[in-house]
């Protein structure tokens, strides 16, 4: 599943995936990967980006369209 979310988050807040890799404190390869869809996103780093995004853990994985909720 591409996490076009996780892309589209990145890009509004003007960070490069190395950036969110270094808040991940993981590799900026493994990332993208993360963001393509290739890997599965850890529970634990979807909950670290929705509160650094300050987003809903729905929203971050788009089962529904209003961040705050």
């Amino acid at each position: 599943m591409r996490w076009k979310r996780l892309a589209d988050l990145r890009i509004d807040n003007d960070l490069t995936q190395q950036q969110v890799a270094d808040i991940l404190h993981c590799q900026r390869e493994v990332y993208r990967r993360y963001e393509s869809g290739v890997r599965e996103l850890p529970l634990s780093y979807a909950i670290i980006l929705a509160k650094y995004y300050n987003v809903s853990l729905d929203y971050l994985v788009g089962l529904i369209d209003d961040p705050t909720q």
